[in-house]
């Protein structure tokens, strides 16, 4: 990433419940007034966008973007299109008419899932395929583009998309209306598999990550790279996409307070649920979940630490992105700079509870960082 590109910072909305501490029952819980109030606290601390979880639990990320959106002025909501449970013209057309209700302050992020059980009670019929979800992503993507970016014969009128595939087969289709971002809402893609990267390759125009020490980010980047040279080679399309990083953050006045809040995050937590947690994820078939789980196993002898103010101690209790930057605003602002000077260009970040943490976080750490980056260019 050339440090003359636009770094963007979002939050999570938490759908699940939220609180103070993580592997016990939510000591808030996700109402609507909660979940507003979460987002207008990220807005007001400098947070462009939020993330909206989809998947096990997850209240419907449709649902709340949309209520959020009505709630809020600036803030855009980052919400999940899942192939195999989501028809795609229908998904595009959600997704221009959200984009067109908040004037223009939807993004997208695609989501194969990660889960086979969880995407086997959903009604995926190739739950168990991992590599096939992908080329159906693929296929997914294409028609959601497809569809968006018909602009018929110079008439203005759409011609109606086709489309023959694996897994989709389409005859005439149509998105009304047509987003209001052109050429479409921009799209964010995860997966750290090959047939992930892959996929993304073909189609995102952010691919996310979730936090790793800074030698491991630089490797999966360095792969995409290489993936995106393969398509500019097979298929002549110069295609390039940014990169974005999902991590926790601990900022406290003090290093010793922010470790002593990180392990306060885990301390109510039964330690046999650490270890079903562990089998849990052990069931996954993602690569991402997988490489979480070796950080936080390579790293128990060190109190979870994998590098300079990265902790992976969460990784046994929740899934998903689960690493965090502990420390002061001077330090996590460091970290941050060091990813973004790697290539990272989209920063989601989150903390317990949501609604404090960002509140801390965003006046402490954010301008810091802009100055830290305006600095280096």
């Amino acid at each position: 990433m050339a440090l003359t590109e636009k770094v963007e910072f979002g939050w999570f909305i938490p759908t699940t419940g939220d609180g103070k501490h993580i592997g016990v029952p939510p000591e808030r819980e996700s109402t609507s007034e909660y979940m507003v109030e979460v987002a207008r606290e990220a807005e007001a601390a400098g947070y462009e966008f939020v993330l909206i979880p989809a998947g096990g639990d997850c209240l419907d990320a449709w649902v709340v973007g949309s209520w959020i959106a009505a709630r809020t002025t600036k803030l855009k909501t980052l919400v999940a299109m899942r192939p195999g449970l989501m028809a795609p013209v229908l998904a595009a057309r959600m997704g221009a008419t959200l984009d067109r209700m908040s004037g223009g302050r939807v993004l997208i992020n695609i989501v194969t899932g990660h889960y086979p059980e969880d995407l086997k009670a959903t009604g995926d019929p190739i739950h168990a395929s991992h590599d096939e979800r992908y080329e159906r992503t693929r296929e997914f993507v294409e028609i959601v583009k497809g569809v968006w970016t018909d602009e018929g014969d110079g008439d203005g009128k759409p011609r109606g998309f086709d489309y023959s595939g694996k897994h989709y087969t389409i005859e005439g289709g149509l998105s009304k209306p047509m987003p209001l971002q052109r050429p479409h809402p921009p799209l964010y893609f995860g997966g750290s598999s090959p047939a992930g990267k892959r996929a993304a390759a073909e189609t995102a125009d952010v691919y996310l990550m979730w936090a790793e020490p800074l030698s491991w980010i630089r490797e999966q980047i360095a792969e995409m790279e290489r993936e995106l040279a393969a398509v500019r080679e097979r298929t002549g399309a110069e295609r390039s996409v940014r990169y974005g990083l999902r991590a926790q953050l601990v900022v406290r006045d003090t290093e010793e307070e922010a470790w002593d809040a990180a392990w306060e995050i885990i301390s109510q937590a039964d330690p046999k649920l650490r270890d079903s947690a562990e089998k849990l994820h052990a069931k996954t078939d993602a690569l991402n979940q997988r490489r979480q789980m070796e950080l936080w196993n390579e790293s128990r002898d060190r109190q979870y630490v994998i590098g300079p103010n990265l902790w992976s101690g969460l990784s046994a209790i929740r899934g998903g992105g689960a690493v965090a930057i502990v420390g002061t605003p001077e330090q996590v602002s460091d970290r941050i700079v060091e990813f973004a000077q790697a290539g990272i260009s989209s920063f989601i970040l989150s903390g317990y509870p949501h609604l404090e943490e960002a509140r801390i976080s965003g006046p402490a750490v954010l301008p810091l960082v802009r100055r830290k980056l305006a600095e280096l260019i």
